[in-house]
């Protein structure tokens, strides 16, 4: 619905120098397309690389009236707030957006769409995306994509918010700058702002998770062939006694392999430090028995492993990243490497050896 050449303008009201902003912040890195604006208050006038470190040229601006002048198509929250509500300090910006004459794009569990004042500011021809609604004629899995040709790579995490996301794109960008036949399935609201598409696991029914994810899979596998790569983005843990994410995605995307995302040094989950994080070697194989069931009997895909650790050192300094992504290279016996720091193209090549062994 967002297409890639659209000019966006960033609605990040206090989320530039924190985790609260990460869709807009994961906007920032990795979509391709313009974005020309972000709006954010508290840090108005400042250079946006000083505060994130992500180096692209994008004016910060106090207001949505500011930045009418860069010419934005569609405002794009960029928040992912606790609860998923509305900030109240931006619905100011949000109503003069849609005054405007602009299209509106949301990730928050609260559907602006539905909010009769907002739904009466909008223009003819424009449009509010709220990406947090289960899709329409959803089926129950039933392992479709275990046939699908070329290798499915899904990524999965320690822990929630440890860089899923940030590693399959790496990956995908780094394959297609090698001509290589690369595709992107988002599962969260960032991915698929970023993307364009892709299926909000979190607004699933759980009955259904499993036969959304297969069908957005089978949707960015068409016309695939057995040189094609889909990168499927992880969601939540095993790990996390909140999350029931990572088996409807397993269970989803047949995967061919899984990519394992660790927090360098993380001993227990954030913000419950009372559960422990088990040890790599024996989460490795726990994720890899998951993986080897519910597969159909007649797929001549041997049963997924775990082919690659995408290591986030962006806590560390550069000689300790080495150390860590050395150490956790011995402790698993697996190629390790930090894909934003290093780039996708470390990971990447690792896997394609691992393909050709």
């Amino acid at each position: 619905m967002l297409g890639a050449d659209v000019p966006i303008v960033l609605l990040q009201h206090r989320g530039l120098d924190n985790l609260s902003g990460k869709t807009g912040l994961a906007m920032l890195r990795y979509r391709p397309g313009p974005i020309v604006a972000v709006v954010d208050p508290a840090h108005a006038g400042a250079d946006l690389a000083a505060i994130t470190g992500i180096q692209r040229a994008v004016p910060v601006v106090g207001s949505l009236r500011e930045a009418l002048p860069f010419q934005p198509a569609v405002a794009v929250v960029g928040l992912a707030p606790s609860g998923g509500r509305l900030p109240e300090d931006m619905a100011g910006d949000v109503s003069a957006a849609l005054s405007a004459g602009l299209s509106l794009a949301s990730g928050l569990h609260s559907r602006l769409g539905d909010d009769p004042g907002l739904a009466a500011l909008l223009r003819p021809g424009r449009w509010i995306w709220d990406l947090r609604r289960e899709p329409s004629g959803l089926s129950v899995g039933a392992g479709r994509a275990a046939a699908l040709p070329g290798r499915r790579l899904l990524a999965v995490g320690t822990d929630m918010a440890v860089g899923k996301m940030s590693a399959c794109l790496e990956l995908h960008a780094a394959a297609r700058r090698r001509g290589l036949d690369a595709r992107f399935v988002g599962t969260g609201q960032a991915g698929i702002l970023i993307s364009g598409s892709g299926v909000p696991l979190d607004a699933v029914r759980v009955d259904y998770a499993a036969g959304a994810v297969e069908g957005a899979v089978l949707a960015a596998a068409a016309d695939a062939g057995p040189a094609t790569l889909v990168l499927v983005e992880g969601q939540g843990s095993l790990c996390h006694p909140g999350s029931s994410a990572t088996l409807p995605l397993i269970r989803g995307s047949q995967p061919t392999g899984l990519l394992l995302v660790h927090r360098a040094g993380q001993r227990t989950i954030q913000r419950l430090e009372t559960i422990p994080l088990p040890p790599l070697r024996q989460l490795i194989d726990t994720l890899e028995a998951l993986a080897a069931l519910a597969r159909p009997a007649d797929t001549a895909v041997a049963a997924p492993r775990v082919e690659a650790i995408a290591l986030n050192t962006a806590h560390l300094d550069g000689e300790a990243a080495r150390e860590a992504l050395a150490a956790t290279a011995a402790e698993t016996g697996l190629p390790c490497a930090d894909p934003v720091r290093q780039g996708g193209e470390v990971l990447l090549q690792a896997l394609l050896e691992g393909q050709d062994r």
